[in-house]
């Protein structure tokens, strides 16, 4: 008794290579553009003066006093607490006391 197996015929397999080499092409042309558009921003950016000249003047401008002691007393304040949390001891969460 001789067994027979069915045979594959091979118009029914999917050539799966294209596929990849589209893959492939996609993500190389991707990367590409990456590269070009963070070279294009890279030359925007680099091309912008960053000096004096183009900030706003500063000089007109000033702050007032009760302010600024407001902001020093705020951060006394903050200084203060951060060293009382420093200083204090640890709770102990130890189950076995």
């Amino acid at each position: 008794m001789k067994i027979h197996f069915p045979k594959k015929e091979k118009s029914s397999e999917i050539n799966i290579r294209p596929y990849w080499n589209i893959i492939f092409s996609l993500g190389f042309v991707l990367t590409l553009a990456a590269f070009v558009f963070g070279f294009y921003f890279f030359r925007q950016i680099n091309r912008e003066s960053v000096g004096e000249a183009n900030r706003p003047s500063l000089h007109g401008k000033t702050v007032k006093k009760e302010r600024i002691e407001k902001i020093l007393e705020y951060f006394a304040f903050k200084k203060q607490t951060s060293n009382q949390i420093l200083n204090s001891p640890a709770p102990i969460d130890d189950p076995s006391l």
